[in-house]
């Protein structure tokens, strides 16, 4: 089994906090002006540019670097229909690369994905915009407005929205971090489906442990669509959701939801647990 403790991540207190520092800000204003999806001739002839980079080296390094294991990709073909009318799939969000395995994981489908603004602003943000990143606006109401009409009518249309619910990402990290709820916001303004995915580990081999450094192999686990209980109330409706979604993560990634360690639900105030495993699965030592 994985072994956690053998990692020296500084996982910062609050749960949905970062703990990569972004070095470039290139000062770009995400507000109602900014082309949060961008259609244009020279981004979509990047897009394509890039797409071919995709499939020719980077998908192979990503299966080859993260020794990635696809299961569940009947749940794509049996649901197939439904997701080409759009979906918003959410994840626990443990790698730098985590969405590249899903862009791999889940061809023929391009998805997009919401991002923190730092990222778009950084050194890489240029390269996240041309696999689909979207940037969260942090500051003032009106760019978060344009962005939410945007991607919500790019998921009615047909469009794959891909959410890191828990907020951040957190190398190696095993248990599931509370759910924000983004993903039931979009899910319930669109009257599309949340699928469910979940990033797990398996032992690295002796290369991955002494050339690459690696503490894990990782296998993604594709669940079927959850949609909203439409008898519940708006707020009922959202919280519902956004457990059932934790829940259904935690089990694609090997947990059982009564023993993972968070509750389901972010409510601003959740802080890091320190864990180990033992051949009982997850255990804790103590919060913070």
């Amino acid at each position: 089994m994985f072994d956690p403790r053998t990692n020296h991540f500084p996982y910062p207190e609050r749960t949905d906090a970062h703990y990569l520092h972004v070095k470039k800000n290139d000062g770009t204003v995400f507000d109602r002006d900014y082309p949060f999806i961008d259609t244009s001739f020279g981004a979509r002839f990047k897009i394509f540019c890039v797409r071919i980079l995709l499939y020719l080296v980077v998908y192979p390094v990503t299966c080859i670097r993260f020794g990635l294991r696809v299961r569940g990709r009947k749940n794509l073909k049996k649901h197939r229909e439904e997701l080409r009318k759009g979906v918003i799939s959410c994840s626990n969000h443990v790698l730098m690369w985590d969405y590249l395995a899903i862009r791999r994981a889940i061809i023929p489908f391009k998805p997009s994905v919401l991002i923190w603004a730092p990222n778009i602003r950084g050194e890489n943000g240029k390269m996240m915009r041309t696999v689909g990143g979207i940037p969260i606006p942090e500051e003032g109401e009106n760019g978060f407005t344009t962005m939410v009409s945007t991607v919500s009518e790019y998921v009615r249309n047909g469009g794959w929205l891909h959410i890191y619910p828990e907020g951040s990402m957190w190398e190696y990290y095993m248990p599931i971090r509370p759910f924000k709820d983004g993903v039931a916001a979009f899910s319930c303004m669109t009257g599309r489906p949340v699928l469910p995915l979940g990033f797990s580990y398996r032992e690295p081999g002796w290369i991955r442990r002494v050339i690459f450094r690696q503490c894990a192999r990782i296998t993604l686990s594709i669940g079927e669509p959850i949609w909203p209980d439409p008898e519940l109330s708006p707020a009922e409706r959202h919280l519902d959701l956004t457990r059932r979604a934790h829940e259904a993560v935690c089990r694609l990634a090997g947990i059982d939801p009564k023993e993972n360690l968070y509750p389901p639900v972010f409510d601003g105030t959740n802080t890091r647990v320190d864990y180990y495993t033992n051949e009982y699965g997850i255990g804790y030592k103590g919060s913070h």
